[in-house]
């Protein structure tokens, strides 16, 4: 087939890597998204007339081919656009079908299962002016061309071995940078969901179940439980603290270890064994009081603010091994820990396991918005650090009202007293609703009913800001403006249980808190 050059300036901005032909294509996908995508659509943009990698889009194969030719518009869609959005509108496309064969299925066989598919990805970005220079099918250690014009002599029709791993010069490059490729999505996603022994699922339900009964009824209250559902989030927040410092310590104690023999034997064992180890240092009843906790959302945006130094690893396996934690029917509430742990990714600038873990988030809840807000934000390629800016004042406003209550004593008994009384804010939650019009002039606006402060959601509203501050100045610059509309944000209401899950009636339903 035509060679077709591609330069990879992640590594080294002053020495390019230059890619030539679908096998060095096909080695370098994982480097490119930080893990192998198995049962996956990946589109690749190209810019310049180097072929220089851009922005990229990655989504599941659906099990139904009639779904294949909307989403195949979809993806070449979002590329495209984003690319503009970002900038530079790319020049060429380069795409990849990676699906390991069923039972009794050959990689050929796959290759041929997906071909309408890889057609309908070409039709797609070519409607949009965009030419796609190449589609691979990866499958049983294969690679397959869809668009190589003479199979026989260049690519076998039965396929072609991929590199060795570690061979290539993207390995090594990757190898000289300190990067790594972390297994298989599957792997990945396998860290964020609950798959531990039936017997320790079964006592996780049971104290799920019980914490159920008693934190669920405080948050639902109204401003009678005002007093009730402060005393869960202070509860929730003293365990967290707590929960940072035990995890802290055991890495520091981990560390000596691992330079002795059985330290090693740690490291090699891989992920699974780490995952135990942390699954270890939370009990059941800890993990549920936490588990239904963070879903109250102020408890939540506190959580959110372990994004940073020494405290954000601890946080970030705390938030992995409480989404382990939500056994069924459970599920829904893995949002809230996922959420956490996504933004504590990105904000430490591991995107590709912040993508996996809100994506997850949006699955267990898909209407989770601050899932929703982080998400878009990491797939457009944003800087965390506007949210991160937001949260530490909001911090250290809170630190300084704190400190100016211990100088006056009495004072928070006295604002309980009158919050008790009905002197509140009614149920302390808020709505937010962003309608975000692409015309002529950005429009952004917060609607917030209730008495609760406009500031308790300055978090949402610097994701958006970052994002009209992005699509203004390539507005500026002279290029098209994408036309697509932001989600639209569902209200924030207090968590809903699963349907009766303790067998008791509460007498009460409610929203979840979404965030």
């Amino acid at each position: 087939m035509t060679e077709i050059p591609h330069q990879r300036r992640t590594f080294a901005a002053s020495q390019p890597i230059a890619l030539r032909g679908p096998a060095e294509l096909a080695d370098a996908l994982p480097f490119m998204l930080g893990f192998h995508p198995s049962d996956s659509i990946v589109l690749v943009a190209l810019h310049g007339e180097h072929g220089r990698f851009g922005g990229r889009v990655r989504v599941g194969i659906p099990s139904s081919p009639r779904e294949w030719a909307a989403l195949a518009g979809c993806l070449a869609e979002c590329l495209v656009e984003g690319s503009a959005r970002r900038g530079e509108r790319p020049d060429g496309i380069v795409g990849f079908l990676c699906q390991e064969p069923g039972r009794g299925e050959t990689g050929r066989r796959v290759m041929e299962r997906l071909r309408p598919l890889a057609q309908s990805l070409r039709v797609a970005c070519g409607t949009l002016d965009v030419p796609v220079h190449e589609v691979l099918c990866i499958s049983d250690g294969l690679y397959f061309s869809y668009c190589c014009p003479d199979n026989s002599r260049c690519c076998s029709p039965d396929g072609t071995p991929l590199a060795l791993s570690g061979t290539s010069v993207m390995a090594a490059s990757a190898a000289y940078a300190g990067l790594q490729v972390r297994g298989t999505l599957k792997d990945l996603e396998a860290r964020l969901k609950p798959g531990g022994p039936a017997a320790d699922a079964a006592a996780q339900r049971a104290a799920l179940n019980d914490a159920a009964a008693v934190i669920v009824p405080r948050i639902l209250d109204g401003v009678s439980g005002r007093l009730a559902r402060q005393e869960t989030r202070d509860t929730t927040l003293a365990l967290l603290h707590r929960l940072v410092e035990r995890f802290a310590e055991a890495s520091a104690a981990a560390a000596p270890a691992e330079r002795t023999g059985a330290g090693l034997a740690l490291l090699l064992s891989g992920p699974a064994r780490e995952d135990a180890r942390d699954d270890a240092l939370i009990s059941p009843d800890e993990a549920a009081t936490l588990v239904l906790g963070l879903q109250d959302r102020d408890t939540r945006d506190r959580a959110a603010e372990w994004m940073e130094g020494p405290e954000a690893a601890p946080a970030l396996r705390i938030w992995s091994a409480l989404a382990r934690r939500c056994v069924a029917p459970y599920e829904e509430y893995a949002a809230a820990p996922l959420t956490l742990a996504g933004w504590v990714a990105w904000s430490t600038g591991d995107t590709p396991l912040a993508r996996v873990a809100l994506s997850l988030a949006l699955e267990a809840d898909p209407h989770y918005l601050f899932a929703r807000l982080l998400h878009q934000a990491c797939n457009e390629g944003l800087d965390p650090e506007s949210l991160r800016d937001c949260l530490r004042r909001e911090r250290d406003a809170r630190i300084a009202v704190e400190q100016e209550r211990q100088e006056q004593p009495g004072a928070r008994d006295r604002e309980a007293e009158a919050e008790a009384d009905g002197d509140g804010d009614g149920d302390g939650q808020s709505v937010d609703q962003d309608q975000d019009q692409d015309q002529d002039q950005d429009q952004d606006q917060d609607q917030d009913e209730g008495s609760e402060p406009a500031h308790a959601d300055d978090r949402e509203r610097a994701l958006r800001r970052a994002r009209l501050i992005a699509r203004r100045n390539a507005r500026q610059a002279g290029l098209r403006k994408a036309g697509s509309a932001r989600p639209s944000a569902r209200a924030d209401a207090a968590p809903k249980p699963p349907k009766n899950p303790t067998g008791r009636r509460t007498g009460r339903r409610g929203a979840r808190n979404g965030g």
